[in-house]
């Protein structure tokens, strides 16, 4: 596959805010600041990526409503660390959120714009993960959506089960998972792959499962009807 997972994109209502916000939770920096678009990156660049690009909402785009279909959980390496992340995130603006979790050992979080994340307990399975442990997308059938976004994003299954796991080929960096999800949710976050200009990347998404979008262009759905985009690789640009 001529594709690869490059980021996770954010609509939000004041970018370069909530760009800050994550950057300073994450250790990362900032590697494009456009005003409408704003892009962070793990400071190491072994780490194999996604990195996060949070863009200008349209004009009259509704508030964050819904739960979103995606979220970020975050790893810790000790009970310390754990306390230390969920106070820092508290301190930058974020706020804890109830879904119904109930007596769990991670935290459930909201940014600033009421995006949802979690602060991980310390857990073997993220060692190497650097701060950002998972990329997490709910789906009515994992395991089937874990085997579309495998051939997308050109890295293997890494772990089978009820939560079905991606991880790059150079077992470091974030992994990529899928949990069951009651229906639909809200879509202000969504993935982006990378490809080479001039390749048929497109041709072969839609052979995999993927359904372009009406509006054409390099926006898609996946099986499960989630959103996502092509972009050149290189330059981190739209490929229409």
């Amino acid at each position: 596959m001529s594709t690869r997972l490059v980021y996770v994109a954010v609509r939000a209502q004041r970018p370069q805010a909530l760009a800050e916000f994550w950057a300073r939770l994450l250790g990362w920096t900032v590697t494009l600041d456009r005003g409408d678009r704003v892009d962070i990156a793990p400071p190491d660049p072994g780490l194999p990526g996604p990195a996060l690009t949070f863009r200008a909402a349209p004009p009259g785009a509704p508030a964050h409503a819904a739960p979103n279909r995606l979220h970020l959980d975050l790893a810790s390496y000790s009970p310390r660390q754990q306390d230390d992340r969920v106070r820092l995130a508290l301190e930058l603006g974020g706020a804890h959120l109830d879904i119904g979790q109930g007596a769990v050992p991670w935290v459930v979080l909201a940014d600033p714009e009421g995006n949802e994340f979690c602060v991980l307990e310390p857990r073997p399975e993220y060692a190497g993960t650097g701060a950002l442990a998972a990329v997490v997308v709910g789906a009515a059938a994992p395991a089937r959506l874990a085997a579309f976004w495998s051939v997308a994003s050109g890295w293997p299954v890494a772990r089978d089960g009820a939560v079905p796991g991606l991880r790059s080929p150079t077992e470091l960096g974030a992994w990529l998972e899928f949990i069951p999800h009651p229906g639909p949710g809200d879509d202000r976050l969504h993935l982006e792959l990378g490809a080479r200009a001039g390749t048929a990347a497109a041709e072969r998404l839609t052979a995999a499962g993927a359904v372009a979008r009406p509006d054409g262009g390099t926006r898609f759905l996946d099986p499960e009807h989630n959103p996502f985009c092509l972009v050149e690789a290189e330059r981190g640009q739209p490929t229409n």
